[in-house]
């Protein structure tokens, strides 16, 4: 009851401010990843608002913003073009179904696997997109576009010297626009960027037909958006819970999303998932709780139906300087003096995660680059503090050999070569007390080395195996039984 009462009346008046400046950033941002999805701007305003509202209740982060982003959006383009609406909004119910299924088998605990270089990556790669994507904005436009980008910069930054009782943000967008009508400046505003939907969403069924053709034309996208969507959402929950100190349910999360997008496809709106930018808006605008995420989606229910007239009246320009505060606040100014201070592999795996997001556009590419390219350097180490050392007993005729460090698949060539099958020997023992047996390889390299030694004549004892190693040996090892030497040398 703490709990809950902390996440939805424990900040409430930043929560609603905070909620009602992400609201207003979401609505172009919407209309933007409509465009790009090739649907209309009402698919990706209903399905900001329906996302918002519904992770803000079953998500595992509070605090965190869900709603239609470019990550999910790209991936719908082509089932658009060729299949229309109706199937992207099968396929949101669908990709929303396999995150329910990823939260209830708890895959949301790989998180653990990213390492702090991709994450640093990840967050480096988003501010370079979020600010990238502001350039259209600022290309070709008049002197007055680049005052007002200036005036809402230093409005976001110097007001809170006076006050942080009102977040800037929402200071800068209500002086540009009152500004921009006063004077009647000539500058792009929300309204140039699409029609805002006037009536609420309604309860309709995708109009398809229930066949196996339909699964095979939706299914590879609804795995594709599922992937994106969990990985960035789960990505930027742990963003915001090293900002804010707190932690989160990262099942929980996955199950959230899972149930917004499923209901989402009901409403004709767009799949959906975590906004890094729009949560980093929220963060730093004081909101905290679930009642924040909730309120952006009801805000921006009601600001496009009921006030949407004065909603298309906002200058681009103000939009544009909180994205790039945004932009700003987001990369990790420390990760570039850090280059040269930490070790290179670590390095190298933010780098590539950077470089590779940022070209590939692509927030799972970049971040699977980054975790295999961690796993690589990780089994490198590892693999170099193996060792194999012998001495010899009994005037010669014994050799104790004694293997240190982890035996999996990059160790196991060198376990092989670390034994002198030349030596005649009458016995031979194989001391693991110091090493760990991980997998088959190392098995099987294990094998040969007892059976070569024994087709030299020389009798082989393993000593020191720990129970889990013994386990595996137990269940996979193939030097104590028949034939065993012809099986192996035949694979």
């Amino acid at each position: 009851m703490t709990s809950l009462q902390n996440d939805w009346l424990g900040n409430i008046r930043a929560d609603l401010l905070a909620g009602l400046v992400v609201a207003l950033a979401l609505i172009p941002e919407a209309i933007a990843f409509s465009i790009i999805a090739g649907v209309d701007p009402k698919v990706g305003l209903f399905a900001s608002f329906s996302i918002a509202v519904i992770t803000a209740i079953a998500g595992g982060r509070p605090g965190m913003i869900s709603a239609a982003t470019a990550a999910t959006a790209v991936l719908m383009v082509t089932l658009v073009r060729d299949h229309g609406l109706e199937y992207l909004l099968a396929t949101t119910v669908l990709a929303g179904l396999l995150q329910i299924g990823a939260g209830m088998l708890r895959l949301g605990s790989v998180m653990r696997f990213v390492s702090k270089s991709v994450m640093t990556g990840f967050v480096n790669a988003l501010a370079i997109l979020i600010f990238m994507a502001q350039l259209p904005e600022l290309i070709g436009v008049t002197w007055i576009t680049y005052a007002m980008v200036a005036g809402g910069l230093a409005i976001i930054y110097l007001f809170p010297l006076l006050t942080k009782s009102i977040p800037s943000p929402l200071v800068t967008i209500v002086v540009l626009t009152g500004l921009a009508m006063y004077f009647g400046l000539d500058v792009r505003v929300v309204g140039d960027m699409g029609d805002l939907p006037d009536t609420l969403p309604v309860f309709l069924l995708p109009d398809i037909p229930l066949t196996l053709e339909t699964l095979r034309i939706i299914f590879p996208v609804s795995i594709a958006i599922a992937v994106v969507g969990l990985l960035e959402s789960l990505m930027t929950a742990t963003l915001v819970d090293d900002l804010t100190d707190t932690k989160s349910d990262k099942n929980r999360e996955c199950i959230g999303q899972g149930l917004a997008n499923t209901a989402t496809g009901f409403i004709g709106g767009m799949a959906g998932c975590a906004m890094i930018g729009q949560s980093m808006i929220n963060v730093k605008s004081g909101g905290r709780g679930r009642l924040s995420c909730f309120a952006a989606g009801v805000f921006l229910l009601f600001l496009i139906v009921v006030l949407g007239d004065w909603v298309k009246q906002i200058p681009m320009p103000a939009l544009v300087a909180i994205m790039i505060m945004v932009s700003v606040g987001t990369f990790s100014w420390s990760s570039l003096k850090n280059l040269k201070e930490h070790p290179t592999a670590s390095s190298v795996v933010m780098v590539a995660t950077v470089v590779t997001t940022v070209f590939s556009h692509n927030l799972a590419i970049g971040v699977l680059t980054g975790v295999l390219l961690s796993g690589i350097f990780f089994a490198w180490k590892i693999a170099a503090v193996f060792r194999v050392t012998s001495t010899p007993t009994n005037g010669g005729r014994e050799r104790h050999y004694l293997v240190e460090g982890q035996l999996f698949f990059a160790t196991a060539p060198d376990l092989s070569d670390a034994f002198d099958f030349n030596e005649v020997l009458e016995h031979v023992t194989i001391d693991v007390s110091r090493a760990h047996i991980w997998d088959i390889s190392s098995v099987s390299a294990l094998d040969m080395v007892v059976l070569k030694f024994r087709r030299e004549g020389a009798e082989v004892e393993i000593v020191g195996m720990n129970e889990a190693s013994e386990t595996l040996m137990g269940r996979l090892a193939e030097h104590d039984k028949p034939g065993a030497l012809e099986r192996l040398m035949g694979h």
